[in-house]
């Protein structure tokens, strides 16, 4: 996430959107401009937040890693900002680099067993061989309608952090 570049902290199709129903509307004193500005826990969340980051950050978290980084970097407060600044988010989470998961592990275990249900001990299984992938067949009707289908993976570059703590140096 790099420095907001508005004057006000607000991008303009946010200022377009003439539609704002009160309980989109910003809530009084956030006006963090950078991660950095990150401060007051007690701040964070009005009641009723529902992201993942509001139900999973507490207080004792925040007190050991608010002044921390993770090896690339990435402070946690640059992991937690997108979901303390947008209450909206269901998330609310990015990890800035593979180590985030293991440098902040008492907040992010919590994330990802919420969000994927399973927990720090649960073992990745892949299977590679599309012999081994069995689908419902589609009815003649069905499948007509399928004109192509698209599978997405995303990465990023060993020793490089993720998206919210990566430079222009190290995308260049």
């Amino acid at each position: 996430m790099g420095a907001c570049s508005s004057k006000d902290g607000i991008s303009e199709p946010k200022k377009a959107g003439a539609t704002t129903t009160a309980a989109k509307a910003p809530v009084v004193g956030r006006n963090w401009k950078c991660a950095d500005d990150l401060e007051d826990f007690a701040t964070f969340f009005p009641a009723g937040t529902k992201s993942s980051c509001a139900r999973h950050l507490t207080k004792e978290i925040w007190e050991e890693y608010k002044d921390k980084k993770d090896s690339a970097g990435v402070s946690f407060k640059t992991c937690i900002y997108s979901g303390v600044q947008n209450l909206d988010s269901g998330i609310g989470v990015y990890a800035g680099s593979h180590d985030s998961y293991k440098c902040f592990n008492k907040f992010f275990d919590k994330v990802v067993e919420d969000y994927h249900g399973h927990g720090v001990d649960a073992k990745h299984m892949s299977e590679m061989k599309s012999s081994d992938l069995h689908g419902q067949e589609l009815a003649e009707d069905e499948a007509a309608m399928i004109v192509s289908t698209r599978i997405r993976v995303g990465r990023n570059l060993a020793d490089f952090p993720l998206g919210p703590g990566v430079t222009k140096e190290q995308r260049l």
